[in-house]
């Protein structure tokens, strides 16, 4: 994991690593990056590094979840509790999740870098630092949820955790689709679309 010795240093060093890294995943992917070029394009050394980070996976994971982080920040919370209509809280959703993968487009090297999270998804480190990342969402999910059902969007029959569990799961296998085939950006709104479409025929009795 990232040690607590690395907040601590001057924000501009933080940047200063943590855009190298950025860089360098995002060229190479997760196996073929070389720690040695982080650490040369930084200007730190190999043991300041190990002073930071465990390991390169923690490296790997602290970058995704900083810069996935900054773009969530950039393109600004979802309100579930705003919709009064089923049809106003699914275009509602479907209008973030559109500017979500609309800003991801415009970020290149992150793109970049979660379609490498996806080939090395199988190390057992990177697997347990995304669950991680996932069980940080299911509080949201849970209120989103709620709010749906407040409003009729959502059925009541079934429990929550299922219903966080399908809509996950198909929501995952379009993030994953969407990165990994890269389709024109004009696609993105029929594609988003259709995946909402599918959520709520899912969720809806």
């Amino acid at each position: 994991m990232v040690r607590p010795r690395f907040a601590k240093l001057p924000p501009a060093q933080q940047h200063t690593i943590l855009s190298a890294a950025l860089e360098e995943f995002a060229a190479h992917g997760f196996h073929n990056a070389s720690l040695n070029r982080i650490i040369e394009t930084a200007g730190i050394s190999k043991g300041s590094l190990y002073y930071y980070f465990d390991s390169k996976e923690d490296l790997y994971a602290h970058v995704a979840r900083v810069e996935l982080e900054r773009l969530i920040a950039q393109v600004g919370p979802f309100d579930v509790s705003a919709a009064t209509h089923p049809d106003q809280f699914w275009s509602g959703l479907e209008a973030y999740y559109l500017h979500l993968m609309t800003a991801l487009e415009d970020a290149p090297e992150l793109a970049a870098m979660i379609r490498g999270w996806i080939t090395a998804s199988t190390i057992p480190a990177l697997q347990q630092i995304q669950q991680e990342m996932e069980q940080a969402v299911i509080p949201w999910m849970q209120q989103a949820v709620a709010a749906g059902q407040r409003v009729g969007a959502v059925r009541t029959d079934l429990p929550v955790g299922l219903l966080i569990a399908i809509a996950g799961g198909m929501g995952q296998a379009m993030d994953t689709w969407l990165l990994t085939q890269e389709p024109d950006p004009t696609q993105l709104p029929e594609l988003v679309s259709a995946l909402i479409g599918m959520i709520r025929r899912a969720l809806v009795t």
